[in-house]
């Protein structure tokens, strides 16, 4: 008898369904539904205004992936819904909300419909760079060993800083709020009707460590007397591994999606950390960078080592015996959408539908066209902050180089090549600091459609790039977890990594061009001067521009 697995991956802009055949990994169907709210950056349903750097969501959106997707890859494959056996999600993290003593989002009721700190933060959400500057001013004045593990800083995208900030701007919102969860948690208690935290979030985005907890209480409290208590009071639920099983599907979740309640759900999962094993990765050297709207790097490690920049360290947080390091990049397809949408002129919109391709398409087989160096452009890419290595919110982006003549194509291009210096500055941190990376692996929407990038990728680093088969790689790794959580006797698997020699796959590999390594070593030099000169204090103009742009904003 055959068994399937369900993978709900739950992207920035959208969730996404896939059923798999456990004998094989093969995907049957998949289905996806954009966020009826969106990134809601600008103001609330409401029509509130919010302020700079925010980034919510409407939990609400993420109820209905469910109810839509589920059905949808049921009817499209024809499976017996008896033969499903596991269900795992995977989500945006840290993405937190607020919950009442039912686990019910604050911004459910009527009451705080209005008010932006009832709704669920985005993992992109920035306004809470003044709390993670406390946060990590305190640790440091305080010796809190805990830094090391991220990098030496805390980043403004991760749970207690989103935390202080709902503490500081609207402390009626805390005191109401029974648990802070990531939505990763929430949406799997929806499925199961037990509350639990993955360790996966928990020890990359809420300061957990596997053998020492959270930060002391004596830390929280000089952080602000009023957080002395909070993992004891708002940061309950008990902490479960990948592939560890929070439940099984409720009577009333079973029969909204069309399913029966044997069905194993398994802890959440944090989405670029679930599809390492979905590439077929499960040793240390191989680097899986998730490409979307921003990128993940996870990497396997046999010690705990310091890494500058990096966005934590978990003893068994990826896959269990190892030691799983993140880091990211917070701008990679936002960027190049960004360009297409307010820099494109418009004979490039007019020439690429002649030829009967997307922008983005026409932009990269023109820049395909270039050689290496051709553009005389360098861009700084961190027009979304800098996530690794300099943990900074607050930086902002720059080209450099343009001139009356510089065409569309050189600048797309150098926006590609800006992320790949970004890249490869995140790996020598790794390898300076005695964590070794051999090769690279990559997933996502832009590691299919966009070959040029991958090139330029494998010929900034020196290092060969492999592609995962999937083309919904999070969603395919969930459904792994899935598969783990409901066990070798129903049907599935034991362990993730017998998993993941079975169901985890590649496509292709792009081998580094010896001629093009030689002008982007060059070019990397000159990336590095710009990057230390504008990212470690030399000159501080990008956080003055933006102080001042707010300041005539509240003019």
């Amino acid at each position: 008898m055959s068994s399937y697995t369900l993978g709900v991956d739950f992207g920035t802009l959208s969730g996404r369904s896939v059923l798999v055949d456990v004998a094989d990994g093969r995907s049957l169907a998949q289905a996806v539904k954009n966020y009826t709210h969106g990134v809601m950056c600008d103001a609330l349903p409401t029509g509130k205004k919010l302020g700079q750097d925010w980034a919510l969501q409407h939990p609400m959106d993420y109820l209905e992936v469910f109810y839509e997707t589920i059905p949808e890859v049921l009817r499209k494959s024809g499976v017996n819904s008896r033969d499903v056996i596991g269900i795992s999600v995977d989500f945006t993290a840290c993405t937190m909300l607020p919950l009442d003593e039912n686990f019910t989002p604050l911004c459910f009721q009527d009451k705080y419909k209005n008010e932006p700190h009832a709704y669920a933060k985005l993992w992109k959400h920035h306004a809470a760079q003044a709390q993670a500057n406390r946060l990590n001013e305190t640790a440091r004045a305080g010796g809190e060993d805990f830094l090391s593990r991220y990098g030496g800083k805390i980043s403004s995208e991760w749970l207690v800083p989103k935390i202080m900030q709902i503490l500081d701007e609207a402390p009626w919102i805390y005191q109401e709020t029974s648990t802070f969860a990531e939505a990763g948690d929430w949406v799997t208690y929806m499925l199961c009707g037990n509350f639990t935290r993955n360790a996966c979030a928990a020890g990359y985005k809420a300061l957990w460590h596997k053998r020492r907890g959270y930060p002391s209480k004596a830390f929280f409290k000089t952080l602000d007397p009023r957080l002395e208590n909070l993992t004891e009071e708002k940061l309950g639920g008990e902490i479960i591994p990948t592939g560890g099983r929070a439940g099984h599907l409720t009577a009333v979740m079973a029969e909204r999606l069309g399913l029966h309640t044997g069905v194993a759900v398994a802890a959440a999962n944090v989405d670029a950390h679930v599809s390492l094993p979905a590439a077929g990765i499960t040793e240390p050297g191989k680097l899986l960078l998730i490409i979307g709207t921003s990128t993940c790097g996870i990497l396997l490690g046999e010690k705990e080592k310091a890494v500058e920049g990096m966005c934590g360290v978990v003893e068994d947080g990826v896959i269990e015996g190892f030691y799983g390091y993140e880091a990211g990049q917070s701008c990679v397809g936002d960027l190049f959408d960004w360009f297409v949408r307010s820099c494109t002129p418009s004979y490039i919109a007019i020439e690429a539908e002649n030829a009967g391709i997307g922008i983005h398409d026409y932009l990269t087989k023109k820049a395909s066209r270039l050689s290496a160096g051709q553009s005389g452009l360098m861009a700084l890419d961190w027009f979304n902050g800098n996530r690794s290595v300099l943990v900074d919110a607050d930086l902002t982006g720059m080209i450099a180089g343009l001139t009356l003549q510089t065409k569309p194509e050189e600048i797309y291009r150098a926006l590609i090549e800006a992320t790949a210096y970004g890249m490869r500055t995140i790996i020598e941190a790794f390898t300076a600091a005695g964590v070794p990376i051999h090769a690279l692996y990559a997933c996502g929407g832009i590691s299919w459609k966009n070959r040029l990038m991958m090139q330029i990728y494998a010929d900034v680093t020196n290092r060969p790039i492999s592609i995962s088969a999937s083309q919904q790689t999070p969603a395919l790794g969930a459904a792994m977890f899935g598969a783990v959580a409901a066990g070798k006797a129903a049907g599935g698997y034991d362990s993730i990594m017998s998993c993941a020699k079975v169901m985890g796959k590649i496509r292709e590999t792009y081998v580094p061009i010896p001629e093009n390594v030689k002008v982007y070593d060059k070019l990397y030099t000159e990336y590095t001067l710009l990057h230390d000169l504008f990212g470690r204090g030399g000159n501080d103009v990008m956080k003055r521009l933006k102080k001042i742009k707010t300041e005539a904003e509240h003019a």
